[in-house]
């Protein structure tokens, strides 16, 4: 019997797992760096409140998918049942000037009241202008004003892009926009708005599967079905260092408890960032190296913020903040996501408070008091809490949470094609490829890479799931 090794056991790691015991005779062992499955799409227990690290819609349009979903977490009454998968209504708007705009972007009454006579006026004609002259799309800024117009782009997409990123659009590759935002643009909000359609872009669907306890509910049900077929999970299992000859990994450098040693294996799956894989090889082109070496990230930190229930609690899932006059990007309201993510429901609100930032930055190296008293201050400045209301807090980092698409990115390619031919070598999920993946993305990738394996099928199927023109998914 042949025996897979698979890094991380987030969502494509344990979708790969699935799959091969549930179509092979491939034995899969997982080795986890942490203590836990589900990667950025665990759900954190704090004091009886679940946080869901990132917001995490189950919406896919590839059957294969939702019905894995569903197979593991059925859709039936979460009153009855622990094990559900519920479905719900998506809520979501853009707060920019102090005022509430639907996400997606509609054309409504409200909408225009909120932007005044002279903001609607511009919007209008830039959108024209945009229309009669597009731009060469060598940028992230190109991809969007040849969209929305420059002043739709600069109210509701620039500084919101700038938090999440650190870098204006300008110096981000349109290839962001060509796998997050695809097919969206304005004409399509109001096609949307006059003639709904069946096929519609990601963004505009209303509602997504949920289960009970949150996203990390899926992926502790998928390990414990993995281990009960006769798979392994280890963790607190980094890798160290990957061996490779003659086009084939041979063994991992693995670090446990006990110390380093060797894993052998016949095939390697790995959903680690390209950049620490790369680092960790024994043969590779020092072009390659230095490329992997300088692939940027962003990283993300989460505060959980536990409030009194007031009349005026928010109806949204998530709400981006637009303002610049503050740090946060996006805040969750985790009761509307689900009611059971909250230990108490009916007498407090359980809020996450979203921060973009770089590993080593002036706020990832502030202090959790520090950092977790700023963010309370942000929150009141925008007037969506007040302080005395305040009753816990936890802040939460996440490492290398999005792969980025500027620096070396734009010489990707050689380092994709040093991997590929590496036999035995199979890269997966968002880090494994340095894609911005959803979840049911990364999850494809898995499938296809299990798929090829039984096949000998080309490598190149693996890296063609999400740069399909048909599937739209915003951050």
């Amino acid at each position: 019997m042949r025996t897979a090794i698979i890094v991380g056991a987030g969502p494509a790691g344990l979708t790969a797992a699935y799959k091969f015991l549930k179509t092979t005779d491939i034995h899969p062992i997982i080795i986890e760096a942490s203590g836990c499955v589900g990667g950025i799409s665990q759900t954190v227990n704090y004091k009886g409140n679940r946080m869901d690290l990132g917001g995490h819609r189950f919406f896919s349009k590839d059957g294969t998918i939702v019905k894995m979903w569903t197979d593991l977490l059925p859709v039936c009454d979460p009153e009855k049942d622990d094990k559900a998968m519920m479905i719900r209504t998506r809520v979501s708007r853009i707060l920019y000037l102090r005022k509430f705009f639907a996400y997606p972007i509609s054309i409504k009454p409200e909408t225009f009241f909120n932007m005044g006579l002279y903001r609607t006026l511009r919007v209008g004609i830039s959108y024209i202008s945009s229309i009669l002259l597009k731009r060469n799309e060598k940028s992230l800024e190109d991809f969007m004003v040849n969209r929305f117009g420059t002043y739709l782009y600069k109210m509701f997409f620039e500084n919101y892009t700038e938090k999440v990123w650190g870098k204006n659009p300008k110096e981000i590759s349109a290839s962001w926009g060509v796998q997050r935002v695809k097919g969206l643009s304005l004409s399509k909000a109001l096609l949307h708005i006059i003639k709904p359609s069946k096929a519609i872009e990601t963004s505009l669907i209303e509602q997504f599967l949920y289960p009970k306890l949150g996203p990390g509910q899926l992926w502790e049900t998928m390990a414990a079905e993995i281990i009960k077929m006769g798979g392994e999970i280890r963790y607190n299992t980094e890798v160290m260092g990957v061996t490779q000859q003659d086009d084939q990994v041979s063994s991992l450098i693995i670090r446990e408890a006990q110390g380093d040693r060797l894993m052998i294996g016949d095939i390697f799956i790995s959903s680690m960032p390209i950049k620490d894989l790369i680092l960790g090889m024994n043969d590779v082109p020092l072009t390659v190296r230095n490329i992997a070496a300088e692939l940027p990230y962003r990283d993300f930190m989460t505060v959980g913020l536990l409030v009194k229930k007031t009349p005026s609690m928010l109806p949204d899932c998530w709400i981006y903040i637009q303002d610049d006059d503050v740090k946060i990007g996006r805040l969750q309201i985790f009761n509307n996501w689900s009611p059971y993510l909250v230990q108490d429901p009916v007498n407090t609100v359980w809020l996450g408070l979203e921060y973009f930032c770089s590993e080593g930055d002036d706020l990832w190296q502030m202090s959790d008091e520090v950092f977790i008293a700023f963010a309370i201050e942000e929150l009141i400045k925008l007037n969506m809490i007040a302080k005395e209301d305040v009753l816990d807090s936890v802040r939460l980092k996440v490492k290398k949470a999005y792969p980025a698409y500027f620096g070396t990115y734009e010489q990707f390619d050689q380092v994709k094609y040093f991997l590929n031919g590496i036999n035995n070598l199979y890269c997966i999920g968002r880090n494994g490829q340095h894609r911005y993946n959803n979840m049911d993305h990364s999850m494809l990738t898995a499938i296809k890479t299990v798929e090829l394996i039984k096949n000998n099928g080309d490598k190149s199927t693996i890296w063609d799931v999400n740069t399909e023109d048909v599937y739209h998914e915003k951050c």
